[in-house]
């Protein structure tokens, strides 16, 4: 590893990560303390109502069963669109500087010009973005905790299962920057690789939304990161490992950084 290019990016990254991961703090306390005042508003039988069951499950991208138990709330805060919204944005900042953003900016010539090899610099991009991901999730556990901390008036008691909650959240985080390392070793505008990441988590997110409320998309819901990605089994279960999940995502991730890392070493790239 190069210590010059980690101290490099780390300047660069450092705005990004320091504003997104106070404002994930934010909405974690923020959802943490509301929540538990919705659910005791909440009548047993509106959450009966098969309605509303229906909404619940499309929202977290699972099926609730029968029972609406405190996990149902508690896991809202972490499938809430905001902070995926977060999270994804984060990860494609990031996964997205190099090689495009260097291209966009026509500094990737000073870069490829340094006496380290593409591969060197991908990987000292990797080691960033995975301490700034630790940064930004760490951060909204720690907002998580202090919201309900003041709801309880004590420090909560289930920290295991939020523990096993934030690492799958990670490894969702690693896919997503996989995905945005993928396009970025593709593009020439970081605008456009932007673009085109987020459309794909929209449409994602999308899938696996219409796969709780329409049964013809179902089949193909293992298409969707999100489908690996389900707090609400997790409180539910008491802090169970969805390994399966985590090991899907891990893969994704794996797979796809390496095939934009071979994609970066071996394209022509032009500044003119």
């Amino acid at each position: 590893m190069n210590r010059g290019l980690i101290l490099k990016s780390l300047r660069e990254a450092w705005v990004a990560t320091l504003l997104l991961s106070l404002a994930l703090m934010a909405i974690e306390a923020i959802l943490a303390y509301v929540l538990p005042t919705f659910a005791d508003q909440f009548s047993t039988f509106l959450l009966q109502l098969e309605f509303a069951q229906r909404m619940l499950q499309a929202l977290l991208g699972t099926d609730i069963g029968d029972q609406v138990g405190p996990g149902v709330f508690s896991s809202m805060a972490w499938v809430h669109p905001v902070v995926l919204a977060i999270i994804a944005a984060h990860a494609t900042i990031l996964s997205t500087r190099v090689p495009v953003g260097e291209i966009d900016r026509g500094t990737i010539d000073v870069l490829l010009g340094l006496p380290v090899s593409r591969w060197g610099v991908y990987r000292c991009e990797l080691v960033v973005f995975l301490a700034s991901g630790l940064v930004v999730i760490g951060m909204g556990l720690a907002g998580n905790q202090l919201g309900a901390l003041l709801v309880e008036s004590k420090p909560p008691s289930a920290v295991q299962p939020l523990v096993v909650v934030v690492i799958n959240l990670f490894c969702l985080y690693f896919a997503v920057g996989g995905l945005g390392w993928l396009v970025s070793s593709l593009s020439d505008r970081r605008g456009k690789a932007v673009a085109v990441v987020f459309t794909i988590l929209v449409g994602s997110f999308l899938l696996n939304f219409l796969a709780q409320v329409w049964p013809l998309a179902e089949p193909v819901s293992f298409l969707s990161v999100l489908n690996y990605y389900q707090p609400m089994l997790i409180l539910r279960d008491g802090g169970g490992w969805p390994v399966t999940d985590m090991v899907v995502l891990t893969v994704l991730g794996v797979a796809l950084w390496l095939a934009g890392g071979l994609c970066f070493a071996r394209r022509d790239i032009c500044t003119v």
